[in-house]
C-alpha cells in the first residue's frame, strides 16, 4: 500500500491539538471516486480554526486539514474524470470532517470535484475558497441588480483573502470600491487592486452604530461581521445589499429591523461550503474567464506545507494579507 506524507492534527485527552508531519498509508484516506495528487492547498482562517481547541470547526481527530485542494487526478472510477485531469476541490466537509489538502494525496467523491479547463492548479489554489467566496459575493450583488452607476461598494476586512479578491473583482467589473482595513500599510496594495479609496475600520473608534445612519454605499461585501456588519447595514443606500461571508470581528449582529423595513436593505448570506456542485462548477467556469482576478499574483504569497504550523498562528492573529498558497508537491 502506498505511503504518503501529510500534516495530521491530533487532539489529546486535555483537548490540546497538535499539527505534525507524519507518514501514513493510503488506507488512512476516506473512500472516493477521484484520487488526486495534491500540488497546492491554501491557508484560510477556517484552516487555523480547524486546529484551534473548542473552535467547533473540525468534526473529529485525527484530521488532515486543508479546505482547498488543487492537483491532478491520479486514479478515477468516475466517467467524469480521467487520469491527468487538473482539478480543484473545496467546500463540503473537506479539511473539517474529511481529510483535506495538507497531504500528498487526497480522495473525494466525484460530485465534490471541479475539472479545470483554462486555469492552472497554481492559480486555482491562489483563488481557493476565499477567492471563490469573493466571486459569490460579486454575483450576489449583480444578481440583486447592483450596477457601477448605483454608487460605491464598500469592502470590509479588505486585506483578507475574501476582501482582497473582492476588491480586485469589483474594480475589474467597473465598480467604485471603498476598501476598509485596519492595516494602513496595505493601502498601496489595495489601490493597486483597484480601490478608489482606502479607509480605516468601521465604525470608527467611538462612533455609535445608529439604527439608520447616513446612506453611503450601494452595496457592501462584508468579511468581518459584528458591529461592522451592523454599521454597513445602517449606512446602505435605499435598496442596497450586503453580501456577508465572514465573522473575523464577531459572530454577533447587533442591529435592528430599520434598515430592512425603512430602506429595503437586503442581507445576502454567502456560503461556499454547501453550494451544489452544478453551481460550484458554473462559477469556477466564470473564474476561468470573465471573473478571473486580474491581480491574483499581487495578493498571493507562497509557503511550503512544512511551514504551516507557525503560519497558522499568524492568520489567527490577523497578520496575513491577501491569499496564502500552500505548496504541497515536494513540500514535505
Amino acid at each position: 500500500m502506498t505511503e504518503l506524507h501529510a500534516l495530521v492534527a491530533h487532539q489529546d485527552s486535555d483537548g490540546n491539538i497538535d499539527l505534525v508531519a507524519e507518514t501514513v498509508d493510503e488506507g488512512f484516506l476516506p473512500d472516493g471516486d477521484v484520487e488526486i495528487t495534491v500540488e497546492y492547498s491554501g491557508l484560510n482562517f477556517k484552516d487555523a480554526l480547524a486546529i484551534t481547541p473548542k473552535a467547533g470547526v473540525a468534526r473529529s481527530y485525527p484530521l488532515i486539514p486543508g479546505i482547498d485542494v488543487a492537483g491532478a487526478v491520479r486514479a478515477s472510477s468516475s466517467s467524469e474524470f480521467a487520469v491527468g485531469d487538473t482539478v480543484v476541490a473545496h467546500g463540503y466537509d473537506i479539511g473539517t470532517g474529511r481529510h483535506g489538502g495538507y497531504a500528498e494525496i487526497a480522495r473525494f467523491a466525484a460530485e465534490m470535484v471541479v475539472k479545470l479547463n483554462n486555469l492552472s492548479t497554481a492559480d486555482a489554489a491562489a483563488i481557493g475558497t476565499a477567492g471563490f467566496t469573493a466571486a459569490m459575493s460579486l454575483e450576489a450583488l449583480t444578481n440583486h441588480g447592483i450596477t457601477p452607476s448605483d454608487g460605491p461598494v464598500l469592502v470590509t476586512g479588505a486585506t483578507g483573502g475574501v476582501g482582497s479578491v473582492s476588491v480586485d473583482l469589483l474594480a475589474a467589473a467597473g465598480f467604485e470600491v471603498i476598501a476598509s482595513t485596519g492595516k494602513a500599510d496595505a493601502a498601496d496594495l489595495l489601490r493597486t487592486l483597484g480601490a478608489t479609496e482606502v479607509i480605516g475600520r468601521l465604525p470608527e473608534e467611538g462612533e455609535k452604530v445608529r439604527a439608520l445612519g447616513k446612506s453611503r454605499w450601494a452595496a457592501v461585501v462584508d468579511c468581518v461581521g459584528g458591529t461592522t456588519l451592523a454599521y454597513a447595514l445602517s449606512t446602505l443606500n435605499y435598496g442596497g445589499v450586503v453580501a456577508a461571508s465572514g465573522l473575523a470581528g464577531s459572530a454577533d449582529l447587533p442591529t435592528t429591523v430599520h434598515p430592512f423595513i425603512l430602506r429595503g436593505a437586503t442581507l445576502a448570506g454567502i456560503d461556499s461550503v454547501m453550494l451544489p456542485i452544478d453551481r460550484r462548477r458554473a462559477l469556477w467556469s466564470r473564474l476561468e474567464s470573465d471573473l478571473r482576478p486580474p491581480h491574483l499574483a499581487e495578493v498571493t504569497t507562497d509557503v511550503s506545507v512544512s511551514e504551516l504550523p507557525k503560519d497558522m498562528k499568524k492568520i489567527l492573529g490577523g497578520a496575513v494579507t491577501g491569499r496564502t498558497r500552500v505548496v504541497v508537491a515536494d513540500g514535505f
